[in-house]
Formats: C-alpha cells, sequence, structure tokens
C-alpha cells in the first residue's frame, strides 16, 4: 500500500513571533534596584547620591533629545531607555514605525536609563550624548541598538568600539573625547535617571503618554492609545 505523502504545513507567520517576542521581552524587563552610577565616575571619587529634583521628577526638561518635532502637538510619549537593554533593542523598529506615522502630532522624547548589571549601558549613554552635541544623536542611538548584540553583556568597556562608531559618523574626534570626559555630560545622563527613578521608573522601556506611564500589552493597544491621543 501507497503511503499518502505528509500533509505540508502552513508558513509561520515570522512577523508575529518577532511581534510576539517585542512584547514578552517588555513586559519581562524588571530592573529594581540602586541606579547604577559606577560607570560616570570611574575615575574619581564617587559623587553625592543623585538627589531627585524637589516636588517630584520632570518627565520632560528644556533639554531632553525630542525626536519629533510636530508643528501642532497632540500629545508627549516619553521613553526611558537603555541601549544596553534587549528590550529596548526589540523595541526600538516598532517605535520606528509608529514615529514615522504619529510623529507629526505626537512629540516622541528620549530620556536615558542605564540599568544596574549592564556593564556598558552608561558608557554607551555616554556615547551617545557625545555625539548629541554634534547632531548626531539619532544616528548614535540607531548604532547602538544595531550592533548591541555585539558588545551587550560584555564585562569589559566597549568605549573604544563606541569610538570607532562616532569615527564612522564623521564627528569632530577631539570634541568628542572632551565630552565624553566631561563631567556635564555624565551629570546631564544623571539628571535623566534621577528623573526616572522619582517617576518610578524601574525597567526598560517605559513609556509615558501625556505624563501617564503605560502598562502595555501589545502593539494593537499601544498603537490605538496613540491614535486616540493624536486625534
Amino acid at each position: 500500500m501507497t503511503q499518502a505523502p505528509p500533509k505540508s504545513r502552513p508558513p509561520a507567520d515570522t512577523a508575529k513571533k518577532v511581534r510576539t517576542v517585542i512584547w514578552i521581552l517588555i513586559a519581562a524587563v524588571v530592573a529594581a534596584g540602586v541606579i547604577w552610577f559606577a560607570v560616570f565616575t570611574a575615575t574619581k571619587p564617587a559623587p553625592a547620591p543623585v538627589v531627585a529634583p524637589a516636588g517630584g521628577g520632570q518627565l520632560v526638561r528644556e533639554d531632553s533629545h525630542r525626536v519629533t518635532a510636530p508643528v501642532t502637538e497632540k500629545a508627549q510619549l516619553v521613553e526611558f531607555l537603555d541601549f544596553e537593554c534587549e528590550a529596548c533593542r526589540a523595541a526600538h523598529p516598532l517605535v520606528e514605525e509608529l514615529k514615522k506615522e504619529y510623529g507629526d502630532r505626537i512629540t516622541f522624547v528620549h530620556r536615558y536609563f542605564p540599568l544596574p548589571g549592564h556593564r556598558n549601558s552608561g558608557t554607551s549613554a555616554l556615547a551617545v550624548e557625545a555625539a548629541a552635541q554634534q547632531g548626531k544623536y539619532e544616528q548614535m542611538v540607531n548604532r547602538m541598538f544595531e550592533t548591541q548584540a555585539q558588545w551587550g553583556e560584555k564585562q569589559d568597556s566597549q568605549a573604544a568600539l563606541f569610538r570607532s562608531y562616532a569615527q564612522e559618523l564623521g564627528l569632530d574626534m577631539a570634541r568628542y573625547d572632551a565630552d565624553v570626559a566631561d563631567e556635564k555630560t555624565r551629570e546631564r545622563i544623571r539628571k535623566d535617571v534621577s528623573d526616572g527613578t522619582a517617576l518610578g521608573v524601574t525597567g526598560t522601556p517605559t513609556f509615558f503618554l501625556n505624563g501617564k506611564q503605560l502598562t502595555l500589552n501589545s502593539e494593537e493597544q499601544f498603537r490605538q492609545l496613540l491614535d486616540d491621543a493624536a486625534n
């Protein structure tokens, strides 16, 4: 008797699986504990503890990185992120997609929030902020997430690698080195972390839409919230 050929299985919905992984990663991140500042002060005595701004943290400051600039702002979406965070990397393509869809009505804002246990999260934030001083913030952010698999979770400093990214972006390297070493750059990042801590941020990515911290369960929910705020 001739055996019937096995039934073919339908191709897997790869895009759906990727989206599911993104939300699993985001939901799984719980990074409670003391925020790690050692990377900013490795070559000098530890500074006094950062104190949250009086009256609580500020969600957006004058120098916060606004990555969209709508002519008519309907809402603000603030993201606290860590460049060594896998969930942040997983969410980044979706956030970029949402920027294109809603960036003409919603101001997207980035805040630094290096997490404890990530050896190079602070170092990468320093590199990104130094690039920002030369108008290359988003380019360096994209580079960090694109290459995270190469340097993330390493225990040795990746500062030299990050410096090579700055060279590839065509930055003035003397200025870049000075900005990375400048205490003002470290303080800029500490200020974001201090604000986030005061606002109850414990993990990344954490989003606030019009001042309200979001608890996200799916891409559809995220998109609907933005859609409601933008219209």
